[in-house]
């Protein structure tokens, strides 16, 4: 695997600056270099980043398209895995305090714990924690996948 590999997603949102005031609440940072009135860059680990773009701005990468409307369609599901438990809670507690709502409550499943809820653009984020069972059957590389 290439050592600097990053990803980025990109998701419309409505309002940036309020979309920056949840993920903030939620005690994600930003980067301020990928950052302006258009879209704010998420930091979500080292190399895994969620662009929030402006639906205006965002539209210019998908000429003749839609953007999806997540009342009643979902465009993704974003898992983000943490490393302990109670972040999982802390996360899912700020996310609904901060105007998000609960879409999936946390529950167990196969050594797992976590939930989902939704940001206040409607995307659906997964939080989890992986218990060492459920995290030594995760493959650490390509080679392991096969």
């Amino acid at each position: 695997m290439a050592p600097n590999r990053s990803i980025f997603v990109n998701l419309a949102v409505k309002d940036v600056d309020k979309s920056v005031a949840f993920f903030t609440a939620l005690g994600f940072e930003f980067n301020p270099a990928f950052t302006n009135e258009q879209g704010a860059c998420l930091i979500i680990s080292e190399n895994i980043f969620a662009m929030l773009l402006a639906e205006s701005f965002f539209s210019g990468f998908i000429p003749g398209r839609r953007i999806a409307d997540t009342s009643d369609s979902t465009e993704a599901l974003l898992a983000v895995f943490l490393a302990e438990r109670d972040e999982v809670n802390a996360m899912f507690d700020n996310a609904v305090a901060a105007g998000g709502t609960a879409f999936r409550e946390r529950s167990e499943f196969q050594g797992m714990y976590g939930g989902a809820f939704q940001d206040i653009d409607g995307h659906i984020w997964e939080i989890g924690h992986m218990g060492q069972a459920a995290a030594s059957d995760v493959p650490q590389s390509a080679e392991e996948n096969s």
